[in-house]
């Protein structure tokens, strides 16, 4: 059959989702095809989630540049949470598996660094984020080097990603918790965050074959919901106030 899609459309559609499917979908549309629709989805939905994670924490940086506060923002959660970027990006990478199913990593993991820094940067301490930027920065390199890391190693520190994503979340969690008050953490981060994982849940469960990345994918919606579900909560919840009256947000 003679395809009917002009090419510079077709080509693009070809390369996301291979020959086979698009052929299938798109030449003979055959839309409810039990393989290639699954397939297909997964891969719009991976490539969505790769180009939200390009802006996903933005608004957060925009947030804490304008308030010039990180009130209310755990600094343990974003450290934990850009080992863990880290980790997934080099064992994902090595195993050979389609950047649709993790490249928001990279783009996710570059943000929170930046996010790190301005946390201590604001709270009088920008020497102490050069030297973590430094080693964060060395031990991403060493992942990707299989002399320095080899591929069991690497199997093992991703596992170990799965109590980290948990761990990168708890922090925040009971600063909410204890605060009753989500300072400058930003609402559309925490939702996008949610909603991603979500999604990235259904293209793991369809593209990858691998238990320590479906286990992940699983631990990290259970945790983003918590906080999602806390940020609405806490919605309109004001600034705690310390023991003189004082406004924290205004102290911080």
């Amino acid at each position: 059959m003679t395809p009917w899609l002009p090419e510079i459309l077709r080509n693009p559609l070809a390369a996301l989702i291979g020959e086979p499917c698009t052929k299938t979908l798109v030449d003979e549309l055959n839309v409810f095809d039990p393989l290639c629709l699954p397939h297909a989805v997964s891969k719009g939905l991976g490539l969505g989630i790769v180009l939200g994670g390009c802006i996903v924490k933005l608004p957060q940086l925009f947030k804490i540049l304008n308030a010039k506060s990180v009130a209310g923002i755990s600094l343990s959660s974003y450290v934990l949470e850009v080992l863990a970027n880290a980790i997934t990006l080099a064992y994902n990478f090595r195993q050979g598996y389609s950047f649709t199913t993790y490249g928001e990593a990279l783009f996710i993991g570059v943000q929170n660094i930046a996010i790190t820094l301005l946390i201590l940067a604001f709270t009088g301490r920008t020497m102490v984020g050069i030297v973590t930027s430094t080693l964060l920065l060395a031990f991403a390199y060493a992942l990707f080097d299989t002399s320095l890391v080899n591929g069991s190693l690497l199997s093992v520190l991703y596992g170990l990603t799965i109590p980290l994503v948990i761990s990168s979340r708890i922090p925040q969690i009971y600063a909410i918790h204890k605060n009753k008050y989500t300072g400058q953490l930003s609402a559309f981060a925490v939702f996008n965050y949610f909603f991603g994982t979500a999604a990235r849940l259904f293209t793991t469960m369809v593209e990858v074959d691998d238990s320590l990345v479906l286990i992940g994918a699983v631990l990290a919606v259970v945790a983003n919901g918590v906080l999602a579900a806390q940020m609405l909560y806490f919605w309109n919840a004001q600034a705690p106030q310390d023991k003189h009256g004082l406004d924290t947000k205004k102290t911080k």
